[in-house]
């Protein structure tokens, strides 16, 4: 699963909108629209962002990893 289908998942599964997920992992509404859509890649920071939001909201351990190594 590349980027763009895993950040789409993650947020799926928590029921928010791409705004809303952006709040909640301190990034603009753009940067996560811009991820989704595959125009860029979060860089290891927000990595960090995402993975600890992940893992504070019980995602899937899986996408969680994937999160981690994706990028590489």
């Amino acid at each position: 699963m590349d980027d763009s289908e895993l950040i789409k998942t993650i947020r799926s599964r928590l029921g928010l909108s791409q705004k809303a997920f952006a709040d909640a992992i301190h990034v603009a509404f753009s940067t996560v629209n811009r991820w989704e859509n595959n125009k860029s890649t979060p860089n290891r920071m927000a990595r960090v962002l995402l993975a600890d939001f992940c893992e504070k909201n019980d995602v899937d351990e899986k996408l969680v990893a994937a999160i981690k190594n994706t990028g590489r």
